[in-house]
């Protein structure tokens, strides 16, 4: 590495990044081999902030084995020997490979290379059919950690050999591997699945796979969630529809469904005809406005769904609540003319921006997709649609990238991504742009000189699944939330049974405000009431002795242990009132 990493550009980093990881998945790959000399090397590439190798092994890998791996890997490390590749013919290659099912059907998937590259380094002990990417030699893994192991299907299919993977993270300096594992760390303590059990907001069960069980407390905050988005419709002018779960194939096939999305939905025979369950509303969208003749004075319409949708996510790639089978989102179609696309996108990334804040993400960067290769509309509409979201964007002085390529089939749209608490990047809201969706189902509006021409329809979500942004908030504050979406808002503590009568007072005062509020009335010591209100992250714990019944206050503590002293009920009720009601 003739230029230091710290003088790389970003882009350069990331490059040796993903080729330095690559490296460590080869040598992984060498040191398994040694190990357990019938193993089966797979595929090993290299991954955000890591790299992973499937191996076909007898027996699942143990954390022994890893210790075992790791000592290995560092010796093969230290010998900084060159990385070499050299390139053979495809007979020559299935010759190499001839007793590894799994690098034989790789190189049958290659049916345009007439040659394909071997990697190894320079002690030849261990050659990978790979097509490279690797640094200069194996002393530059400076510093890697093997993290776990998991089983994985071949090719992700569950039809196929379950193969054991091995996940690992490498870095250029035992510093930046250190603050890796750190964050790690913190994740894992902020993990959603863990927290929504601590805090019983939800739970999972083997008859629904996939599909969460919202208990009270976590209904509470996706009601509130729900309530929020519902007041900001009212303000940007929307109108909510309520539409059926399930509809006839006929409706699937008509919107292109059935072709393109076939296995991720789920199907029921109905009088012996075929129904598909909901994987989103676009098409009952449609349906609604078809129902209706409309002029150009009706648009843009907006329309609203909370409908809730099934997809048949595989098992492999479920996780938590932020990939499930079963889920409502804050979902809306706006039917518009084509010289209003504009300014209805800009009022949706000012409303996105609004609701971004009041849940503590900040640095919000957005992706504008552009045109795919397969798509339908003519080049012109494709310009200018482009044109339009690219002006939005800069006009607003949005920080972006563009991505060629990856829009939908029917427009151009743009992802906005948001870093969490510890840096990890979400992507929660999106706009899209669709010129299919009226072609498909005869959609028109009556223009000012009466001809019947087609609208725009405007894809539209803010949160997203409302199950997976809940996932993504509870590690984003780490369960922590604001008292407007805490379940629980205030408890009370009295410090004794004498001071109940009184605690009962102020309950009452309070939950006549709809305050959520309950009162401890356990036998345990004060400081015990203190330590599980502050497990449950409840913002506000009022402690009631003899000096607050003999003032009328109450002494107020926070889930972050600040101390108020004798406050009066009424100033606490306000500050209280105010937190709900601005949604701070």
């Amino acid at each position: 590495m003739s230029k230091k990493f710290k003088d790389f550009s970003e882009e350069e980093k990331n490059i040796y990044r993903q080729n330095m990881r690559h490296s460590a998945a080869h040598v992984m790959a060498e040191a398994v081999t040694k190990i357990f000399p019938k193993a089966k090397v797979t595929l090993g590439p290299p991954i955000k902030d890591g790299f992973y190798y499937d191996f076909d092994v007898e027996k699942p890998f143990t954390p022994e084995n890893l210790k075992e791996i790791t000592k290995l890997m560092q010796k093969i490390i230290n010998k900084n020997s060159l990385f070499v590749g050299r390139e053979v013919s495809k007979t020559e290659a299935f010759e190499l490979v001839k007793d590894n099912q799994y690098k034989k059907e790789i190189l049958e998937s290659m049916e345009n290379d007439s040659t394909v590259t071997f990697w190894s380094h320079s002690n030849g002990e261990f050659e990978d059919l790979c097509r490279g990417g690797h640094v200069n030699s194996t002393g530059e893994i400076k510093s890697f950690k093997l993290l776990s192991t998991a089983g994985a299907y071949w090719r992700g299919d569950e039809n196929n050999r379950m193969l054991q993977r091995i996940y690992g993270t490498a870095w250029e300096s035992k510093e930046a591997l250190r603050e890796y594992t750190n964050r790690i760390e913190e994740a894992e303590k902020r993990d959603h699945r863990k927290l929504g059990k601590s805090l019983n907001l939800f739970f999972f069960d083997p008859i629904a796979p996939a599909s969460p069980f919202f208990l009270p407390n976590g209904t509470v905050i996706l009601n509130e969630l729900e309530k929020y988005v519902k007041d900001l419709y009212k303000l940007y002018e929307y109108k909510e529809v309520i539409t059926p779960q399930i509809f006839n194939t006929e409706l699937w096939k008509r919107s292109g469904h059935y072709e393109n999305y076939l296995e991720n939905m789920f199907f029921v025979s109905i009088d012996e005809k075929e129904f598909g369950v909901k994987p989103m509303n676009c098409p009952a969208a449609a349906l609604v406005y078809a129902s209706e003749i409309h002029s150009y004075r009706d648009l843009p319409l907006r329309l609203a769904d909370f409908g809730r949708l099934h997809r048949n996510e595989r098992s492999g790639v479920t996780h938590g609540l932020t990939r499930v089978r079963s889920f409502s989102q804050d979902d809306a179609h706006i039917f518009c003319k084509f010289d209003q696309i504009e300014a209805e996108i800009a009022k949706f990334l000012n409303m996105l921006n609004e609701s971004y804040k009041t849940f503590k993400f900040d640095n919000i960067r957005f992706e504008l997709s552009l045109r795919p290769e397969k798509r339908v509309g003519d080049d012109n509409t494709w310009n200018e649609s482009e044109k339009i979201l690219k002006n939005i964007l800069d006009k607003n002085k949005y920080k972006y990238s563009m991505q060629s390529g990856e829009g939908a089939f029917y427009g151009p749209k743009i992802d906005a991504f948001v870093p969490d608490a510890i840096g990890r990047e979400w992507q929660l809201g999106t706009v899209q742009l669709d010129f299919s969706l009226p072609e498909r189902f005869d959609l028109e509006y009556v223009e000012e000189d009466g001809s019947r021409q087609k609208p725009v329809v405007i894809h539209r979500a803010m949160l997203g699944s409302l199950e997976r942004f809940l996932g993504v908030l509870i590690e984003h504050l780490s369960g922590n939330f604001p008292t407007w979406l805490s379940p629980v808002q205030v408890i009370i503590i009295p410090i004794t049974d004498k001071h109940l009568d009184y605690s009962c007072n102020v309950y009452k005062k309070f939950k006549s405000q709809n305050i959520r509020i309950e009162i401890d009335e356990s036998n345990e010591r004060m400081n015990a009431k203190i330590r599980n209100a502050q497990l449950r992250k409840i913002p506000y714990m009022f402690i009631i002795g003899d000096n607050e019944m003999s003032s009328n206050t109450v002494s107020v503590r926070t889930r972050n242990g600040e101390e108020t002293n004798s406050i009066s009920t009424e100033d606490i009720l306000d500050k209280v009132n105010s937190e709900i009601l601005n949604r701070f």
